[in-house]
């Protein structure tokens, strides 16, 4: 078996896979290690909601066989209010999308080795050079990537990511059949993908409905276990007890049951990056903070920087007099900031305060969106200010006092830990 190829990346999802993709398409010799068994995957990893939307399914050339339904809006829910856009959409059977991502990077020539678990990376001179998995198994690589998620073993061993416990969003989801999608009294939601403000069901988060054809759906929840969290939560209650609990009192669930083998968890860190890269290496996809669980559509986000490692990494292999540096794959980083995640501060900085937010706050959302026009909302989404300001209004001042205090006392307590 093979031990030097000219990228390692450690895991199989929608970031190692599409990096996986592009690397062999300009001709590099790769290898993929993924720690579930072939023949489960992609089974505890399956964790997407996985609603996506055309610019995705095109970037990437993603087949329509992977689609459960295609849908037509966007549907957002408060307690007593609701709002829908029409935006086309995809919800993927997760899956499904994973093993094609997997199968079109083999066809092409990328090498993957399944039950291969991560544990460290081999150093030589202060670079890493290789991994080693599976306790004592070692593989080769002049660039390598990790693509794990939230553990993250490479890059928190070398010290790219700082992944704090205040930022860790957990979510869960089910699939059901015999959901009441057009229930009197709430929003249509056939051929649509939902999210719900609503503190008494995601304190600090968001829930979710994605609609997959008939009377079934994709219905979860989310939330980070951080301030806004802490303030709206119920002390005997975990993520399960509250998913439950708006299954017992939402009426459109009234009916429903769930589908055996379709339940998926996950988790992602919530806040903004900071380093992505050193010495011949990558973080990308969940390996990095999110920044906006929300409205930042995470599959796409994933592809996205992916690609962007991809093309960092050609733009140094295909030369022989350039070595992977940290200042060489420093165009990684402009690439992300830029394509992955725009106005990373701002778009962190809505998205906490829109957590922070009552109930009652949600439902005025509603009511300003109806009123607004859609480039609003799309442009806030972009991490315009000037967008993010129409949202707000009087009513606002103690929210926004709230929020700051909030900010500063996160901020003094980084300075102190790094005093410490």
């Amino acid at each position: 078996m093979n031990d030097r190829y000219d990228v390692v990346i450690a895991g199989a999802g929608p970031a190692g896979a599409q990096c996986a993709r592009d690397l062999v398409a300009r001709g590099y010799d790769v290898v993929v290690l993924e720690t579930e068994a072939e023949a489960e995957f992609p089974r505890q990893s399956n964790k997407s909601t996985a609603g996506t939307f055309p610019s995705m399914m095109a970037a990437f050339g993603i087949p329509d066989d992977v689609v459960m339904q295609f849908t037509d809006s966007v549907v957002l829910e408060s307690p007593m209010e609701h709002y829908v856009r029409e935006q086309s959409g995809a919800v993927l059977e997760f899956a499904d999308f994973k093993r094609f991502l997997v199968n079109d990077g083999r066809d092409d020539g990328a090498e993957y080795r399944f039950d291969a678990r991560v544990t460290a990376p081999i150093m030589e001179g202060g670079e890493i050079v290789g991994v080693t998995y599976n306790g004592d198994e070692e593989v080769y690589g002049d660039i390598v990537i990790d693509a794990t998620g939230p553990s993250a073993p490479l890059a928190k061993k070398l010290g790219v990511v700082d992944l704090k416990r205040e930022n860790h969003a957990i979510g869960i989801e089910y699939e059901f059949e015999g959901i009441d999608i057009d229930r009197p009294g709430f929003a249509d939601l056939r051929d649509a993908m939902m999210l719900r403000l609503d503190h008494e069901i995601a304190p600090g988060g968001y829930s979710w409905i994605f609609h997959t054809g008939e009377d079934t759906a994709k219905v979860g929840l989310c939330y980070i276990q951080n301030g806004s969290h802490d303030q709206y939560s119920r002390d005997d209650f975990t993520i399960d007890d509250y998913l439950s609990h708006w299954l017992e009192t939402d009426p459109r669930f009234q009916d429903a049951e769930r589908i055996e083998g379709k339940q998926h968890r996950g988790s992602a860190h919530i806040q903004a990056p900071g380093a992505l890269h050193t010495d011949r290496f990558m973080a990308i996809g969940d390996t990095v903070p999110s920044l906006d669980p929300l409205w930042g559509e995470g599959i796409n986000k994933c592809m996205q920087s992916g690609r962007a490692a991809a093309a960092t990494a050609d733009s140094c292999l295909k030369y022989d007099s350039v070595e992977p540096t940290a200042e060489n794959l420093e165009v990684y980083e402009t690439l992300w900031h830029r394509d992955v995640a725009p106005n990373a501060k701002s778009r962190l900085l809505m998205t906490q305060l829109l957590y922070l937010a009552p109930n009652d706050r949600y439902d005025r959302l509603m009511q300003d969106l109806q009123r607004l026009d859609d480039d609003t909302l799309a442009e806030a989404n972009k991490g315009d200010p000037l967008a993010i300001a129409r949202l707000l209004e009087l009513e606002d001042a103690p929210l926004l006092a709230r929020f700051a205090k909030q900010q500063l006392d996160l901020d003094l307590g980084s300075l102190l830990s790094i005093g410490r």
